[in-house]
């Protein structure tokens, strides 16, 4: 960490007005930083909250709290800090984008000594990592089609659902198929609860099939359902 960031200026974000209405997500990026400062000696002397209300986000322009974390850390000479590095986005071009603003940028859950290479590093990672998976998926439900199976609506209602159904179904096996090596190797790293494989994938900014975070009774469905496909991989 550089000598000017003995000060700190907290940014939290939440996806949605709800969430930002509710609190839901604040608390705990705000305990995060609190702790992190404290660990560290450092000084939170401000707090920026942004609460998004639509998609394409990863723009500077779209964040006024960002801008004015921004303002306010070139004004004290301070370091803007989040609790995770999905805070500030997932999206590799955005990251660095904000790393040329020549602001210091901290993640409480990577620690101090995480520079601005390491960041970008991590963001690319995570993204390249994302972007795998949906095509693994992608590719995965192709193959089901080619080999004959009907993902569609086809003719009536009932017979249109139960299909719609067990697409869904094909959808979640192969979703889990390919989280399964990421989840056995943060097993190998030591990480063997349900609570914590789920923090685990959150800060590697990972999400369910259906975008939401990780808890641990969908950590605990989604080995449930690696465990059946491997019963049964038909």
């Amino acid at each position: 960490m550089t000598a000017l960031a003995h000060k700190l200026i907290a940014y939290l974000r939440v996806s949605t007005g709800r969430q930002g209405r509710s609190g839901l997500g604040l608390e705990a990026q705000q305990e995060a930083i609190a702790r992190f400062a404290k660990a560290e000696g450092l000084e939170v002397m401000a707090e920026m909250v942004e609460v998004e209300t639509g998609k394409r986000s990863d723009a500077l322009e779209r964040r006024p709290k960002l801008r004015e974390a921004l303002a306010a850390a070139r004004k004290h000479k301070a370091a803007i800090c989040v609790a995770k590095l999905d805070r500030l986005s997932r999206d590799v071009a955005f990251i660095s984008g904000l790393m040329a603003q020549k602001v210091p940028f901290i993640v409480a859950e990577l620690g101090t000594d995480a520079d601005p290479f390491m960041l970008q590093i991590y963001a690319a990672l995570a993204e390249k990592e994302r972007a795998l998976i949906s095509e693994r998926t992608r590719l995965g439900l192709a193959t089901k089609k080619a080999q004959g199976a009907l993902l569609g609506n086809r003719t009536n209602l009932p017979e249109a659902s139960a299909r719609g159904a067990a697409a869904n179904a094909e959808a979640a096996n192969i979703f889990a198929a390919n989280m399964l090596p990421i989840i056995d190797a943060l097993r190998a790293s030591g990480v063997t609860t349900l609570s914590g494989l789920a923090e685990a994938l959150n800060a590697r900014g990972e999400r369910t099939a259906r975008g939401a975070r990780w808890h641990a009774t969908s950590v605990r469905n989604l080995l449930a359902r690696a465990e059946e496909v491997a019963r049964d991989p038909r």
